[in-house]
């Protein structure tokens, strides 16, 4: 029988980035809730101006046993790193950088952009596949509509529409935009678990009211997912979803490790040069990493 609650998350602001950090709205991980299928990460920023906030400039910094989902709304950044690829990040396009071993990169926002506006999401790498290569995909979902609502499928299948980027475990990745006063059913796998992350609006998440940088979970055993726009305007909102990740993890910066010794060995490497890699073109040092906690690191476990 599914858990027919649905546990609303609220977001804390978190600085992004070092010295130049940016304000970011966090809405995993959290003490009540680590993961949402193998979503780990759910950051939420703008909309910032540019010229009042600084934008995005986030030197070369490492990553292990992870993926990074890039998804914006408006605004575009430019993506260095050392697996060699160059690349921009623009509204309704995904980038997904896999880091698994070992992988850095720089995300600066361009100089053209006056707004900045999207969410940077966290896939956690399961055991079998958290020392994989190097990778980089980029795709641009088409957008359609279904009843009250424009999607775009960045990941996973939603609507009939699957998208060919391809994942380590089953996932949802979807943007929503629902038009005022909309109601939209989706059917959905039962063996997922759900998140939806909203960004303008209030919008009603089978039964559960979600205001702005709310994120509500949805527990499996559903077959439908209703979405009620109660606003006078359009709501957007990112679903999220997958199947249960059950593995434990030590997170620690920009480390996602199964134990402290990991997190530990993999500073280390960062801050001698090795394993990661370089990032050519970016403008400035890269950041060093922060000093490790005095108790041990140990590994958030899953709420059940």
């Amino acid at each position: 029988m599914r858990d027919t609650e649905v546990e609303i998350l609220t977001a804390r602001d978190v600085p992004l980035g070092g010295p130049r950090a940016m304000t970011v709205r966090r809405t995993l991980p959290q003490r009540a809730r680590t993961t949402i299928g193998a979503w780990c990460f759910a950051d939420h920023y703008g909309p910032d101006r540019v010229a009042e906030s600084g934008g995005m400039d986030v030197a070369p910094h490492p990553h292990i046993g992870l993926q990074t989902a890039s998804w914006l709304f408006t605004g575009e950044i430019e993506h260095r790193d050392s697996l060699g690829v160059h690349a921009f990040v623009r509204p309704g396009e995904l980038n997904l950088m896999t880091g698994g071993h070992g992988i850095s990169h720089s995300e600066v926002s361009t100089p053209d952009t006056t707004v900045l506006h999207g969410v940077q999401l966290w896939v956690a790498l399961p055991d079998a596949h958290r020392h994989a290569p190097r990778d980089f995909q980029h795709h641009a979902p088409r957008s359609f509509r279904v009843d009250g609502a424009e999607l775009r499928v960045f990941l996973g299948t939603l609507a009939g529409e699957t998208s060919p980027v391809n994942t380590f475990t089953p996932l949802l990745g979807a943007e929503l935009l629902l038009d005022p006063g909309a109601t939209v059913t989706f059917d959905v796998d039962p063996a997922f678990e759900h998140g939806l992350l909203v960004d303008e609006g209030d919008v009603r998440f089978d039964g559960a009211l979600l205001r702005p940088a709310q994120l509500g979970y949805a527990a499996t055993g559903r077959t439908t997912l209703t979405l009620v726009n109660e606003s006078a305007d359009r709501a957007r909102a990112v679903l999220l979803g997958g199947t249960p990740f059950e593995e434990d993890l030590v997170i620690w910066w920009n480390f996602i490790a199964r134990s402290g010794d990991e997190i530990v060995q993999a500073r280390k490497d960062w801050e001698e040069g090795t394993r990661f890699g370089e990032v050519h073109g970016y403008d400035g040092a890269r950041l060093p990493a922060p000093a490790l906690p005095t108790t041990p690191l140990k590994p958030r476990h899953r709420v059940r």
